[in-house]
Formats: C-alpha cells, sequence, structure tokens
C-alpha cells in the first residue's frame, strides 16, 4: 500500500517558526551584523535556469549548499538550511538594519537551536532576534484545484467548473490514482501535483501529463517547488534529495 508522506514545512513559516523560538541568547550589545557584501561571490554555473543557482543538500546529517553540477559550496554543516529567499519578517522589520539580510540575497540557516542569515560565501551575516521580526503581510493565492475523492480513488477538479460528480467531463483528472496532492506554487492556473500510482510516487499537471516518472517511494509535501522549482525526493524512505523538473538529481 500507498507509504506515508512525511511533512516537512520549508520557506516562510519556518522562518517565522526559527525566528521567534531559536533567537539568540546573547544581549544585542554582545553580537554585530556582518557585512553583507556579494562582491566575493563564487561563479555559480546555471545548468537549468528554472531552479536555485544554490541548491540545499544533506550529507551525513549535515546540510550545506551544492551549485547546480552538484559541487559543493557552501560546507554541510547546518542542522537545516533553506533555499536563498526571501525573509517577510525581516523585509518588515522595525530595526532598519536589518531589513537588507530579508532579501533574496540570503538563506535562513540553523545549528544547534541558533537561526543565522547567510550570504552566497557561506558567510554568517545575521543571528536572528526576536525583537528584529516584523510582519508578514503577504496574502495566499486561492487555489484553482483540488483533489477529489470517488470511489477510494484520487482525481483533480476546478472549482469553478465542477458541479456534478457523475459527469465525467467535469473531472479535470478522473479519479484513478492512489492519492493526490496539489503542491503550492506561484501559477496557481498550472499547478504541480504529488500523485501516487501502483505504489509509487510521481508528479503530474493539471492536464494529467507525467512530469516526474512514478519511480519514488516519497515525495514530500513542503515548500520546495514554491521557493525553488524543486521536488524532494526519495527512493529508499530514508535518503531524501532534490531534483528538478526534468528529473535531475543533486
Amino acid at each position: 500500500m500507498m507509504k506515508k508522506i512525511n511533512i516537512l514545512l520549508l520557506g516562510f513559516c519556518c522562518v517565522l517558526a526559527f525566528g521567534q523560538s531559536k533567537t539568540s541568547k546573547k544581549k544585542p550589545s554582545d553580537y554585530k551584523i556582518g557585512n553583507s557584501s556579494q562582491s566575493n561571490t563564487v561563479n555559480l554555473p546555471v545548468v537549468n535556469e528554472n531552479i536555485p543557482l544554490l541548491i540545499p543538500k544533506k550529507i551525513k546529517g549535515k546540510s550545506g549548499f551544492v551549485n547546480q553540477k552538484g559541487k559543493m559550496v557552501i560546507p554541510a554543516e547546518y542542522d537545516l538550511v533553506m533555499f536563498f529567499g526571501e525573509d517577510c519578517n525581516l523585509i518588515n522589520s522595525p530595526n532598519e538594519k536589518v531589513k537588507i539580510f530579508g532579501s533574496s540575497d540570503f538563506a535562513t540557516v540553523d545549528n544547534k537551536g541558533i537561526t543565522y542569515r547567510i550570504n552566497k560565501n557561506g558567510k554568517k551575516v545575521y543571528q536572528y532576534k526576536k525583537e528584529d521580526l516584523g510582519r508578514c503581510n503577504a496574502q495566499m493565492q486561492k487555489a484553482l484545484f483540488h483533489a477529489y475523492i470517488l470511489k477510494g480513488k484520487y482525481g483533480i477538479i476546478e472549482d469553478s467548473k465542477f458541479k456534478n460528480p457523475d459527469d465525467q467531463s467535469q473531472f479535470a483528472i478522473y479519479p484513478k490514482y492512489q492519492f493526490l496532492y496539489v503542491l503550492e506554487g506561484d501559477d496557481v492556473a498550472n499547478p504541480m501535483i504529488i500523485a501516487t500510482y501502483n505504489d509509487k510516487f510521481g508528479v503530474i499537471d493539471v492536464n494529467n501529463k507525467i512530469v516526474i516518472p512514478f519511480e519514488y517511494s516519497d515525495i514530500k509535501r513542503n515548500y520546495s517547488w514554491k521557493l525553488g522549482k524543486m521536488f524532494e525526493v526519495t527512493k529508499d524512505d530514508t535518503n531524501y534529495y532534490l531534483i528538478d523538473s526534468y528529473n535531475r538529481s543533486y
């Protein structure tokens, strides 16, 4: 039978959680904000222009970043890393000096319960403090498509067009899968959908076209697609890694 999908929340929700619960125990006067300069950033090759230049990578329980050719650029020395991207809590900070660290030039990393922003050279430039966090005002886009269960099988419906489940033509994808989950993304009209078929996981689109073949034992329902246009997968339920929409691993 289908194996249970593990849920790992990445991105904005994690940034907020880390900032609130794992802030530094040092007094403000004991910590100095680092230099945010990117002038010494190493050259980053482009294999796929649709994915980040720096990609999270876990090695022996620790995480760092590789470039698109799989070369380790920022050593795997953190307990958790996130994609380089904006942090709205810092962008909206009441502290003008730290707002710059909320930009997409930086990534959030966590080590031994302390959370930092690092630049693309791997340098720690900011350590989270609760008093620096502002409020995120971003509005969520309403999903146009949802999973629909009929006779124990999963399909996809477009909310605005679906009225009668007895009319097969009203389904975007008629129920035939063991499981479907619509991933959050920037393009709500063309979402990526995690699917399970014959006890294997893959990814399809709303036209039922296979994007990622059904060869994985699990694909995580997290923000890796929304933030990095990548999927976090495993073939052994233990070792997870990121792939792009061409099924290339990193």
